[in-house]
């Protein structure tokens, strides 16, 4: 698989960003999308001017690497219409530390996304951990109505928690079958959310941030990374629905699951 151009990358995080705003899962300006590219792209057509930039966050393992990000406050609905006006490129420099912001004279943004420490942080634990094969690496964060609304209570058990979400459809094992990392309420762009955020992608592809969102970790690009935030908020719409209707059904039993998981092959420890 080879690494997409910068026009491939700015056309799915475009594409992603209006398949979020579809499922109203980033208000406003809600939401981030980044990713990051090992081979440096043809930056100078599509973002002319540059400036200094100082990382959030230590990343020496993307040293070389360059990362696109969408702004502070930009729409990602308007990301397809205007990528130039919505999204930053940062080329990271070698000393992991400092780099170059490029970007476009008609930029809709100050600085790159409030979160893009977490989304640094993360992109680096990968690319160290070999999590980026084909040279590129996405990061989203989304706020995915049914999926938060269930976080809004008691602290949620990770695993009884996937269990609920991977009981409703039987493909959602097999898309996801270690299910998502449930993590308590953090202040958003907090170096507590970075670190809980970069430990839990480490085992699953999905971190659920408690009555906030959630970020999603991909190898495969920005459209793979959605489909990972449709299939857990469908499993968390039906979930709701089923609690809603007062006559709550039992959803795929633990026998009827580990059917699909034998006839798929499916890894996982959940049922």
């Amino acid at each position: 698989m080879s690494t997409p151009t910068l026009t491939e990358c700015l056309t799915q995080m475009g594409a992603a960003g209006r398949r979020l705003d579809a499922i109203h899962a980033c208000e406003a300006g809600a939401g981030n999308i980044s990713v990051a590219l090992r081979t440096p792209p043809d930056l100078a057509q599509a973002f002319s001017l540059t400036e200094p930039y100082t990382l959030p966050v230590a990343a020496p393992a993307l040293a070389g690497w360059t990362v696109l990000v969408t702004g502070s406050g930009c729409r990602l609905r308007d990301v397809a219409a205007a990528p130039t006006a919505n999204v930053a490129a940062v080329e990271i420099g070698p000393d992991g530390l400092t780099g170059t912001l490029h970007f476009a004279a008609d930029r809709a943004y100050k600085t790159p996304t409030s979160e893009f420490n977490s989304h640094l942080a993360v992109h680096a634990d990968q690319v160290a951990a070999g999590g980026a094969p084909h040279g590129y690496h996405t990061v989203i964060h989304a706020q995915p109505p049914y999926l938060v609304l269930l976080t809004h209570g008691p602290a949620a058990d990770s695993r009884e928690f996937s269990r609920e979400l991977l009981r409703w459809e039987p493909e959602t094992v097999v898309q996801l079958p270690e299910g998502v990392k449930v993590l308590e309420f953090m202040v958003p762009g907090s170096a507590r959310l970075q670190e809980a955020s970069v430990a839990g992608l480490r085992t699953h592809r999905i971190v659920l941030w408690s009555k906030h969102g959630l970020m999603v970790r991909s190898a495969d690009g920005p459209l793979k990374a959605v489909d990972l935030i449709e299939y857990a908020e469908t499993g968390a719409m039906y979930a709701h629905l089923n609690q809603a209707t007062g006559h709550p059904k039992p959803g795929l039993s633990d026998e009827e699951l580990a059917q699909v998981i034998a006839a798929f092959n499916v890894q996982t420890d959940l049922f």
